[in-house]
């Protein structure tokens, strides 16, 4: 029977693959969003600089500081890398999160699971990097390679995850080929596409892609539900009829577009636990906007409930780029 021996837990945010000279690129697109969510509440950003005055966040997104910050991304980057090759695992699971890049709004399922042969990996056209908003364009590198990939996934292990999770009472969408997005667009998200390239260098182990809603309303997963798909994928990799080692990426988050710290400690320390109570203690509301992407930390965290692995935080890195409390704050983790 297969086993899972190893997990990891990444950020994927721009920042992360842009000179830290040019993070405040992003700052513009800060100002006009009259929705940054933080806390519960809703603010502009002038609502926001004033709110968080006393916490002397422009000190945090001086250049010194994101240069520091930048390099230290960049370390525990590679500390991941070198650990998922360390593992040398046969297959694994990857949970990731859709902006739009492959459903539309005409369909947006709250869980998908990939059992196609393969997935393509294709980069935007110089035409389509040249309308990206300022500060996205140049950070595209990481997420997928100029000449394009195509990457091995495992068919049977995807299909007996849908077959198994259904049995479970969990109606996940199937996918033999990714959709044509909105505009056209084709490839796997860059959820999947920052994986691919950064943590294991375009060396593709064969892996089921399982893609969740967490920003789209109305039918985002709660953070129970998400743990319990989690822990139902994990229960059908322990019963899938192959002697395979088995990993787990779970690609996104922290707080951003604002960040929030707090939350953020709450949340690796929940990890650390594994425990779904802890998660579910957590308001709600403080999952919107990029921080939903922690929801698939938690997918993950069910995956790995009922193993033995545990959880190392290798760094946390609030990455901040205005006054206002703009930015993302990156977690890299091993469970091993």
């Amino acid at each position: 029977m297969a086993q899972i021996t190893f997990a990891l837990g990444t950020s994927h945010g721009p920042l992360l693959s842009t000179p830290p000279e040019q993070w405040d690129q992003r700052v513009e697109a800060d100002r006009q969003n009259p929705k940054l969510p933080f806390r519960g509440g809703t603010y502009n950003f002038d609502e926001l600089v004033a709110l968080r005055v006393k916490e002397e966040l422009g000190t945090q997104a001086a250049l010194d500081v994101r240069t520091e910050r930048h390099a230290a991304c960049q370390r525990a980057i590679g500390e991941l890398a070198e650990r998922f090759t360390a593992a040398a695992v046969d297959a694994l699971v990857i949970v990731g999160n859709d902006q739009r890049e492959i459903f539309k709004d005409d369909l947006t399922p709250a869980f998908s699971v990939f059992y196609g042969e393969s997935v393509d990996n294709i980069p935007p056209s110089k035409e389509r990097l040249a309308k990206m908003p300022p500060g996205l364009g140049a950070s595209h590198w990481a997420n997928s390679p100029p000449e394009g990939a195509t990457y091995p996934c495992l068919p049977e292990l995807g299909a007996h995850i849908l077959r198994s999770t259904a049995d479970e009472g969990f109606d996940a969408a199937s996918m033999k080929v990714l959709p044509e997005g909105p505009r056209g667009r084709k490839g796997v998200p860059h959820a999947f596409g920052f994986v691919y390239r950064r943590i294991m260098n375009d060396q593709a182990v064969p892996a089921v892609p399982v893609v969740q809603n967490t920003f789209f309303p109305p039918n985002q997963p709660t953070v129970g539900r998400c743990f319990d798909f989690g822990r139902a994928i994990g229960r059908a990799v322990a019963s899938w009829d192959r002697d395979a080692r088995v990993g787990v990426i779970a690609s996104g988050g922290l707080s951003h577009f604002v960040i929030d710290e707090d939350f953020d400690a709450e949340l690796l320390e929940a990890l650390k636990a594994g425990d779904r109570d802890r998660f579910t203690r957590i308001p709600a509301d403080r999952f919107r906007s990029g921080t939903s992407e922690s929801k698939n930390w938690i997918t993950a965290a069910g995956l790995l409930a009922d193993t033995s692995l545990k959880m190392r935080v290798v760094d946390y890195v609030p990455c901040y780029r205005s006054d206002a409390g703009t930015g993302n704050a990156m977690g890299f983790a091993v469970w091993e």
